[in-house]
């Protein structure tokens, strides 16, 4: 099968000539950023926030209920607490492997996923004997917990050119002398067969599209197949019909509501009084100054209204088109000594059909070397998280940056090197954040 690398069709850096870009609306009033009517985004959001019952598909296993528990603080879209268990092996080779994990007391194994489900809907009235609650084998020696992202804003990262990451990929190695380089993983469009972009959505970089990662996440944590995942973790206890996600009257399923909903959420606002202070300002000086900016970048811009994105089946509209945004990230992956270790599972984040369809293009890429390899966390709304890094290990700011080790290390070197009044106003900059 002939595949196709996603790309927009001009290149646009993280400064564009002298152009100046508007900035994207950023806010926490759980109103749209354009991209639709209020109304529609408040109809969106109620799908978002809906509480799913196993006669609507909820399982058999699940984490959640509904997207909101997951992503709500402090509106709907948002990061929270709620973190989730991922684990693995390692083969005979030294490569990793996905777990399999005996349910129904041996009866099924569950393969093909390093994630493990917390919930279950058995035994229940109608399976009474029936018990699959997932439960970790001592075989398993690799093991983590990954925090949930927020969503907000997200929009407007899916509209940043593939070549500006890839640019900044390149640019961020020539300039550290090799010692800082973010990598690219194209991954699966999943509503575009044999199409590829430049990942950018969950710690894994698993997702470019946000409809991929609605549909990725209602399977896996939710339990509800869909067009883009028509296939459940498991049959056991399972009752009602597949997909679970059917079209309403007006065409759309859930998983377009939830992108539609992620695509018009404003961008994480700043602590307007605190980033205006004279320690924030200071702060700000240092963190670009000792090196922290190099991963966590503080300006991309989107690529114009009327590009075509995601294998051309969405196109930038006016409202995400050539915008300024300040993540304080670059969306790319780096080891930064807290790799989790765990491989991204082609199978459980893109499906059995686009496992099968392109699985000698997927076995080409580097995923192995990503195996201790997280997503740059964009520090955009950093102050409203109490849990930091990917596995919410990390309680205080100062924590988080001490830990930073591994492409890091020279980075964190300089920081250890301030003195403790300059230490204190980059913590201060990133309370404004």
């Amino acid at each position: 099968m002939k595949l196709f690398i996603v790309a927009a069709a001009l290149t646009f850096a993280l400064v564009s000539g002298n152009t100046q870009f508007p900035d994207a609306p950023t806010g926490f009033d759980n109103k749209t950023n354009g991209i639709v009517d209020d109304g529609t985004h408040q109809a969106d959001q109620m799908k978002f926030d809906e509480v799913e019952q196993p006669s609507e598909g909820l399982g058999p296993l699940y984490n959640a209920q509904s997207c909101r528990e997951c992503h709500q603080s402090p509106v709907s879209g948002a990061a929270s607490q709620v973190t989730e268990l991922r684990v693995g092996h390692r083969g005979p080779d030294g490569r990793f492997r996905t777990p399999d994990i005996p349910i129904a007391h041996g009866a099924e194994v569950i393969n093909g996923r390093s994630l493990v489900n917390d919930r279950a809907t058995c035994p229940n009235a109608a399976f009474p004997d029936k018990e699959i609650q997932e439960r970790v084998p001592e075989t398993e020696t690799i093991r983590t917990l990954r925090l949930s992202l927020s969503l907000l804003g997200d929009g407007f990262v899916e509209a940043v050119a593939d070549q500006t990451l890839i640019d900044l990929s390149k640019q961020q190695c020539k300039s550290s002398q090799g010692k800082i380089c973010g990598q690219i993983l194209y991954v699966p469009i999943v509503e575009a067969p044999g199409q590829m972009g430049v990942g950018r959505f969950g710690w894994k970089d698993q997702h470019a599209s946000l409809l991929s990662f609605a549909g990725d996440a209602y399977v896996n944590e939710m339990g509800i197949t869909n067009r883009l995942q028509p296939n459940e973790v498991t049959n056991v206890c399972n009752s009602t019909s597949e997909p679970n996600d059917k079209p309403g009257a007006d065409g759309l399923s859930d998983i377009d509501r939830f992108a539609r909903f992620i695509r018009a959420t404003k961008a994480p606002a700043r602590d307007s009084q605190l980033a205006n202070s004279a320690a924030a300002k200071k702060g700000l000086g240092l963190f670009d100054k000792i090196g922290c900016a190099t991963c966590h970048v503080e300006t991309l811009t989107t690529a114009p209204a009327g590009t075509k994105i995601n294998g051309g089946t969405f196109t930038i509209p006016s409202a995400l088109g050539s915008l300024t945004l300040h993540p304080y990230g670059d969306f790319l992956m780096h080891d930064v000594g807290t790799g989790d270790g765990i491989l991204q599972a082609t199978r459980e984040h893109y499906g059995q059909r686009v496992f099968q369809q392109m699985s000698d293009y997927l076995s080409k890429q580097d995923f192995e070397s990503s195996r201790n390899k997280i997503r740059t966390a964009p520090l955009w709304g950093v102050r409203l998280r109490p849990r930091l890094m990917h596995d919410g290990a990390s309680l205080t700011l100062l924590e988080a940056i001490t830990r930073h080790r591994g492409e890091a290390t020279h980075v964190i070197r300089q920081f250890e090197k301030l003195k403790v009044p300059d230490q204190e106003a980059v913590i201060e900059f990133l309370k404004s954040l």
